[in-house]
């Protein structure tokens, strides 16, 4: 697994990452995994949407002593599991903290300002609560930006040694947009992710790092 900031980080597809730190197997939004990865000690999911809370990939990492950390609009799909399948869980709402043994994780918005299935209608509109999650860990902070636009919170963000950022454009930012919010952001180094399973391809990953580093951002694709 690479090593980056001192974290062990693997893009495994689209916005799932595993994370290893503090003693702890952390997955983000896991989709499309394969039957044989490691058991989780946390999941993380940003929001409610097939490819990013299923449930058929949960069970595949999940555990009964696995820490479900979920936004609160996971809330319908993860009712579809057995209370004795997991430890407990969590319940994410924007611009929260929570604590599990060496993680922590604080929640800022993620929704569409510019990205639309109808006139006035965004696909990830903010009100409905969805997050993007920074998870601090090891002594790094890692950003998993979840579904979203280059919105104004972002420019919120200290400290943030990894960033990962959604590029496919669609329903959420696009190469050039998401070069912008990582200039706002300045993390020591930027992810691009959400590409190569829904919409968009490793074309929009490798112009998302030729803009960044343009602008003086690291950035490095994993998948």
């Amino acid at each position: 697994m690479p090593q980056i900031e001192g974290i062990e980080i693997e893009h495994l597809n689209h916005a799932c990452f595993r994370l290893k730190a503090g003693g702890l197997v952390i997955y983000f939004d896991p989709f499309k995994i394969s039957e044989h990865e490691e058991p989780a000690d946390v999941i993380l999911l940003t929001h409610e949407h097939f490819d990013h809370c299923s449930i058929d990939d949960i069970k595949k990492i999940m555990t009964p002593d696995t820490v479900l950390m979920i936004n609160q609009k996971c809330q319908g799909e993860i009712s579809k599991l057995a209370e004795n399948e997991y430890k407990y869980a969590v319940y994410l709402i924007p611009d929260e903290r929570t604590d599990y043994a060496s993680l922590a994780v604080d929640t800022i918005p993620a929704y569409n300002i510019n990205k639309f299935r109808e006139p006035g209608k965004p696909f990830h509109p903010r009100q409905d609560g969805r997050v993007g999650i920074i998870a601090t860990i090891g002594g790094r902070r890692i950003y998993h930006a979840g579904d979203t636009d280059n919105i104004p919170e972002m420019a919120g963000l200290k400290n943030i040694d990894i960033a990962l950022l959604p590029v496919s454009g669609t329903y959420v930012m696009t190469p050039e947009e998401a070069a912008e919010a990582a200039k706002i952001i300045k993390p020591k180094v930027a992810i691009p992710m959400h590409y190569g399973s829904i919409v968009g391809t490793k074309a929009d990953a490798e112009k998302f790092k030729r803009l960044s580093e343009t602008a003086g951002i690291r950035v490095q694709i994993l998948k």
